[in-house]
């Protein structure tokens, strides 16, 4: 479904003061009216000086963020709406520090609204599957330390990685931390993230001939030279990621990083419709579940 562009000034406009935001969310959560979220009941109260809407039935009183992510937020809608949006119209993503400028918080709760968009985004991508020609392979994703390089470096975590083939492009993506490349995470990335007996390339590691139980799989031995005409698409994703957490971020720790991933993933499933993201992004905020602030 299309979503309306967003641009700076339109954006500003439409958000301007707190009862614009309040009355935005009010109209895509009840879209024909109140509902009670108890008894289904379409009539209420409103307590206007707590922002609340009291069942005419059942008497629960509700706000209109329960249900959503702004669920139990102590910021205002105004900043939760513009930290939508300039994680949104940037590209190259926005750090927690340059966000809780921009809005006006603290670095640990800008940090925190980014967790809960970039968990957002990740859940929204997860109920999609590869399909067709696919393109896997592995990652090393870290900051760079001392020691042995490759596989086994220290400071830097394994990645799973999965992208359409689309011939002259590439199509959705999907990219998972996992503690080790073994057949157990293989299997468990391929089931969640691919459809079943879906052409999969890839090169020939051992590790992951087990996809070869549910997909047609195709294994290549391939010098380092060639390995762009056989994993063309994958590779760019690789490349455009490592670009992406350096760019902004200037390196991710591991333990933040499937965040990263998701945001990425994210970005690159809509680049087509770029534009598009600050509103599909507030529309997820308001369809998805409270996300702990843990």
């Amino acid at each position: 479904m299309n979503m309306p562009e967003a641009s700076f000034l339109a954006w500003q406009q439409q958000f301007s003061t707190e009862d614009d935001c309040l009355e935005y969310l009010k109209e895509m959560k009840w879209p024909n009216g109140f509902i009670c979220p108890r008894c289904g009941n379409d009539h209420s109260y409103e307590i206007k000086s707590r922002h609340l809407y009291e069942c005419t039935q059942c008497k629960k009183q509700t706000s209109v963020t329960a249900g959503t992510l702004f669920h139990g937020s102590r910021i205002t809608l105004i900043q939760w709406f513009w930290a939508i949006y300039f994680l949104g119209s940037d590209k190259g993503s926005i750090s927690a520090l340059r966000l809780s400028k921009l809005i006006e918080v603290n670095w640990r709760t800008a940090r925190l609204i980014l967790k809960k968009l970039r968990r957002a985004m990740g859940h929204r991508d997860s109920l999609y599957q590869l399909s067709c020609t696919i393109e896997l392979d592995d990652a090393l994703v870290g900051g760079r330390q001392k020691g042995k390089r490759g596989r086994g470096a220290a400071g830097k975590k394994n990645v799973l990685i999965a992208c359409e083939s689309k011939e002259k492009k590439a199509g959705f993506i999907a990219m998972e931390v996992v503690d080790s490349i073994c057949h157990f995470s293989v299997d468990k990335f391929v089931k969640k993230h691919l459809k079943r007996s879906q052409i999969v390339h890839s090169d020939a590691l051992p590790a992951l001939n087990i996809i070869d139980q549910t997909q047609h799989y195709e294994a290549r031995v391939t010098p380092s030279y060639l390995v762009d005409e056989w994993l063309p698409w994958v590779h760019i994703a690789i490349g455009n990621l490592k670009t992406f957490l350096l760019g902004t971020f200037h390196g991710v720790s591991g333990k933040y990083l499937q965040e990263y991933l998701d945001e990425f993933c994210y970005r690159f499933n809509r680049r087509f419709i770029e534009k598009q993201i600050p509103n599909r992004l507030l529309n997820l905020a308001i369809i998805h579940v409270p996300v702990k602030s843990t």
